[in-house]
């Protein structure tokens, strides 16, 4: 692809190559602080928990504060539970980069050597390693964009729900290379949170500070983050299994589509839970069933299309403009998916109209749900930000399990700080 060639360092390094530091697997150099608490041992299991902030619309993204570095400097990553590797613009020199609020991340000398594990988990099969010193990545979206760089490790000084702050090394992208897609967010980077061993869930779990468990809670403001186990009540959260037939995603087999309560027709729906898409998608067939019935619903109620809106597909304006999706849920029915797991079991995802529509810049109220086919996502059918705001969504790698609940996301329940 384009960029540096496979074989060059990334760094000007001073002095000899056996001056690099050497990187020791899943050994954490914790902060001060965090191991002269007896009270609070990292043994105990605790969450490392991150602040949200954005919104679906207008911003069309989410980001988390996360402080990387000796001293830490603040960077904004783009959370995304659909892809594995955490990756920051670089430094290196960097090659292309696209508009970031901070300073480009400038790297150590400790990289990640080729045959790593963490680097063989980056690549698929056998690999060459044409410079042993170095594990180099790329990594390409479903949306077009790409980032091309180097692992390496640093210092990631990150807030524990006990109230510790620990200062973890962990492995993560020095990306000097971006390709932006349509739409690149001013980001300095992506918190990668699939299942992958590269991801930072599975490196913090394979250090032992917390339970191979994510979750977050969106709403119209920002919202939190957590991977861990002490902030939510599993019996009372709605619990489905995982899909086992994906090893990449957070999937979920057999869903049927319900409008109003009621089944539509559409069953046996692979459905991903994916926190890096601000909308929701929908394959074809499935878009146009929901498109026809909000259609014939409609009917009779002081809305009508309009075309002239272009902010998404399938707007929609009142006899004055909308402040707010709270002026126009009545005129729409709730949508949602029912999960089938044993033979009678069912597990209901309840997308209410505030979580499947929008109020766009004129007023009009326009449908965050998208036909996934006509872009590319094939039969894909994706949970996106929109639809699991106001709910604490849990992705539980050590039961296989998706779970979510009603929540408030203004503020985690159960942590003695929320610090960033």
């Amino acid at each position: 692809m384009h960029g540096l060639p496979r074989n060059q360092l990334i760094c000007k390094k001073e002095g000899s190559r056996d001056q690099l530091q050497k990187w020791c697997k899943w050994k954490s150099r914790v902060s001060k602080e965090a191991s002269s608490s007896e009270a609070n041992p990292v043994s105990s299991y605790s969450s490392v928990l991150f602040k949200l902030y954005g919104n679906v619309y207008p911003d069309g993204f989410y980001f988390a504060q996360v402080n990387v570095g000796q001293p830490p400097k603040p960077y904004f990553l783009d959370p995304d539970t659909g892809s594995d590797l955490t990756w920051l613009q670089c430094d290196a020199p960097c090659v292309h980069c696209t508009e970031a609020p901070h300073p480009l991340y400038r790297p150590t000398n400790d990289l990640v050597v080729c045959r790593d594990p963490l680097c063989a988990s980056l690549h698929s099969g056998a690999y060459e390693c044409p410079n042993p010193e170095q594990c180099d990545y790329e990594v390409e979206y479903a949306d077009g964009g790409s980032s091309l760089g180097v692992l390496v490790n640093d210092v990631f000084s990150l807030n524990l729900t006990t109230g510790i702050r620990l200062g973890l090394r962990l492995a993560f992208g020095c990306g000097y290379d971006q390709l932006p897609d349509v739409y690149t967010p001013p980001l300095d980077g992506v918190l990668g949170l699939g299942k992958g061993n590269s991801s930072i869930v599975s490196q913090l779990h394979n250090q032992g500070i917390v339970r191979n468990i994510i979750g977050h809670c969106l709403n119209a403001t920002g919202g939190f983050l957590f991977i861990g186990d002490d902030l939510y009540d599993a019996s009372q959260v709605n619990w489905t299994p995982m899909s086992r037939d994906s090893t990449k995603h957070y999937s979920v087999s057999s869903a049927e589509l319900t409008f109003g309560g009621k089944g539509v027709g559409i069953k046996n729906l692979d459905v991903i839970f994916d926190s890096g898409s601000s909308y929701s998608y929908l394959n074809s067939q499935a878009y146009r069933a929901i498109i026809s019935l909000v259609e014939k619903d409609l009917k009779g109620k002081p809305l009508k299309a309009d075309r002239g809106d272009r902010t998404l597909p399938e707007c929609w304006k009142g006899r004055k403009p909308f402040k707010s999706v709270h002026d126009v849920r009545k005129y729409f029915k709730p949508l949602g998916l029912s999960f089938h797991h044993g033979q009678r079991v069912r597990t209901q995802f309840e997308i209410p109209p505030d979580a499947y529509l929008i109020i766009s810049s004129k007023g009009n109220a326009c449908l965050g749900i998208l036909n996934g086919t006509e872009i590319g996502r094939q039969n894909d059918n994706i949970i996106g930000d929109i639809s699991m705001q106001d709910k604490m969504v849990i992705y539980d790698n050590e039961k296989g399990a998706i779970g979510w609940s009603p929540a408030d996301c203004n503020r985690p329940p159960k942590s003695n700080t929320f610090i960033m």
